[in-house]
């Protein structure tokens, strides 16, 4: 321990700055080998303020698109449903390489605190739609100004030491993963409450007349919360003044890399376009990308499938139900991302967990469509433990190529390395939904088809997506870099 501090004290003293947060953090580092639980707070916080709003709106999707009375038919619902579920990662897919590039010239902070307000405005704005027009056009908005996951990726790796990172980063994804699950949840349970709490929600009030705008304002409130603590989070990035320019940090760079950019003549290896040149970044944000395109693909169908009439192959379950198994999801997460995946991430590597992973949800995904089958309890408890364990190993999948990305690069770059990831990633994410929609919509018309009829149809589908992201894992495809940095 006494050698690692040593060998932190000797990296920051080769150049600090009194006045520079970056340097502030480094010395923090250097100085305390402790977990940097106020920080990992403050990365936790942010990030489930952000993830909430995404996936809130999946158990009452169905229904909302159907009460704006654009589908024509019941099984034209959810094609409807998926461009409106794509509407975020669309908006996101056109900004967040901005957003990175934001956060790598003027710090992570400014974009925790503008993206926390905006979730705040364009949140509260979808809750008071009144039509499928004006919903689709805020959550557009929505994704657009949320700019928080991919500065925030960098966030968790630069304010923890090494030891830490995985910690952070699964600090990170578990808030992540609970948002998508608590989201949900809020959703299922406050979504129509005129009609749930008749004694406490009038028809005549605005719940009543906006069915969804209490789900919208219980997660604005909390957004607005967390906006205020913004303004308290310490900044990560370092500013170096000299001779009037900003000089690049050297903190997390070893030998003659660390001599090119302190010299100033690094033959453009640390701007924005050598990222595309970074093959151990890119194959990693490509192998990320297509789990990614298969998660949300999973979350859309999964919320519709349940909700569904059984005689279209669905579940026939309220949105109390879905809310129910989505919530349970989250509490196996954050047993899981907390305790279990950085033992397993240090024994095991990030790949090779990621590797597990992706054959555990193969297996399980698998068997969903016998859930029709089921009934009652039985079917409450499969649907919620099937849930939870889909969540975890997904989760798992995509923590371990968060490490990877992060120490692709230097902290100059991973704010727009991590942007160029969530840009591609929400790309993937933005077709997923709608892709979704459409295919479950085409498949609810083909029950008594000879060939994989009906929901067999869709896993089927999601499982070839799944097994081209493991396949991708192995050599030539991912490697990793010669030199990691910290």
């Amino acid at each position: 321990m006494a050698e690692n501090k040593e060998s932190l004290l000797s990296k920051q003293n080769d150049l600090y700055y009194e006045n520079c947060p970056g340097c502030k953090v480094e010395k923090r580092k250097a100085e305390n080998p402790n977990l940097p639980w106020l920080h990992f707070f403050f990365i936790w916080i942010i990030t489930l303020s952000s993830s909430l709003p995404i996936s809130s709106i999946f158990p009452f999707l169905y229904y909302m698109v159907r009460g704006f009375g654009i589908a024509k038919r019941e099984e034209d619902v959810s094609f409807y449903a998926g461009f409106e579920g794509s509407a975020f990662m669309v908006g996101r897919t056109l900004t967040a390489i901005i957003w990175g590039m934001v956060a790598d010239r003027y710090g992570r902070k400014p974009v925790m605190i503008l993206s926390t307000l905006s979730v705040v405005i364009f949140n509260t704005m979808f809750g008071l739609s009144t039509n499928y027009w004006m919903a689709l056009v805020s959550r557009f908005l929505l994704g657009a100004f949320c700019g928080t996951l991919g500065p925030m990726r960098a966030y968790a790796t630069e304010v923890s030491r090494r030891e830490h990172q995985a910690l952070g980063v699964a600090m990170m994804t578990s808030s992540w993963g609970i948002g998508l699950v608590i989201g949900p949840a809020l959703g299922g349970y406050l979504a129509q409450p005129a009609d749930k709490f008749p004694s406490v929600f009038s028809q005549d009030s605005i719940f009543g007349r906006f069915p969804y705008f209490l789900v919208s304002l219980v997660l604005s409130i909390f957004s607005f919360g967390v906006f205020i603590l913004c303004f308290w989070l310490p900044e990560t990035l370092h500013r170096h003044d000299v001779h009037g320019k900003t000089q690049v940090q050297p903190h997390d760079i070893e030998g003659a890399d660390k001599e090119k950019l302190l010299n100033g003549d690094g033959d453009n290896s640390h701007t924005w376009f050598s990222l595309l040149r970074n093959w151990p970044l890119m194959s990693t944000i490509i192998v990320y990308c297509v789990f990614q395109l298969h998660d949300m693909a999973y979350i859309e169908i999964f919320s519709l499938w349940t909700v569904s009439p059984r005689t279209v192959g669905g579940l026939s379950l309220a949105t109390e139900d879905v809310g129910q198994a989505l919530a349970v999801a989250g509490i196996g997460l954050l047993f899981c991302q907390l305790l279990l995946y950085p033992v397993l991430e240090r024994k095991l590597g990030p790949i090779t967990v990621s590797r597990v992973g992706a054959v555990l949800s193969i297996s399980l995904l698998a068997s969903y469509p016998f859930f029709v089958n089921l009934k009652g309890t039985t079917l409450s408890i499969v649907v919620d433990l099937a849930s939870a364990a889909k969540n975890v190993l997904s989760v798992s999948i995509t923590t371990g190529l968060f490490l990877l990305q992060n120490r692709a690069v230097n902290q100059h770059q991973r704010g727009a390395a991590n942007g160029l990831s969530l840009g591609i990633m929400s790309f993937c994410k933005a077709i997923g939904p709608a892709l979704a929609g459409t295919l479950l919509s085409w498949a609810q018309t083909r029950q008594t088809a000879t060939f994989l009829p009906g929901t067999h149809m869709v896993f089927f589908l999601l499982n070839v997506v799944e097994f081209v992201g493991f396949l991708m894992t192995f050599k030539p495809f991912l490697t990793q870099p010669a030199h990691e940095f910290c």
